[in-house]
């Protein structure tokens, strides 16, 4: 049983930075594909950032580049980040930890994603 779990998401002045945390259990994710989406009140959830776990690759939106990086944790095993800075009202959302069998190279829809956390909100404030 996958299980991915968030933490780090809460409210934040607009500017200002979070890190999002994911730790997953229950397999062994070396050769799986790590990512976060979102979803705002009223939209689609979509997609915001990757990392290949063997190939360290990433893939961002580009709502999001330049702002947000995704990382592993390398004392950690399968604990991914997502650290957000210069944060926009427009950032607020339901943020979703996921986890794939395959990458890819280009944005994943929901519909691909494999494995789902329960999602931490964040909420930036203007």
């Amino acid at each position: 049983q996958v299980q991915l779990v968030e933490s780090g998401g809460g409210l934040v002045q607009a500017g200002g930075s979070l890190r999002l945390s994911c730790a997953a259990s229950g397999r062994t994710f070396s050769r799986y594909a790590m990512g976060w989406f979102r979803q705002a009140p009223g939209k689609e959830r979509e997609f915001v950032a990757g990392f290949s776990w063997s190939g360290g690759r990433t893939l961002y939106a580009d709502s999001v580049k330049g702002r947000f990086t995704i990382s592993r944790d390398n004392a950690k095993t399968n604990t991914v980040y997502l650290q957000m800075n210069s944060l926009k009202p427009e950032d607020t959302a339901v943020y979703y930890c996921t986890a794939d069998v395959a990458w890819r190279d280009y944005a994943p829809r929901p519909d691909d994603v494999d494995y789902w956390g329960q999602g931490t909100q964040v909420t930036v404030s203007s």
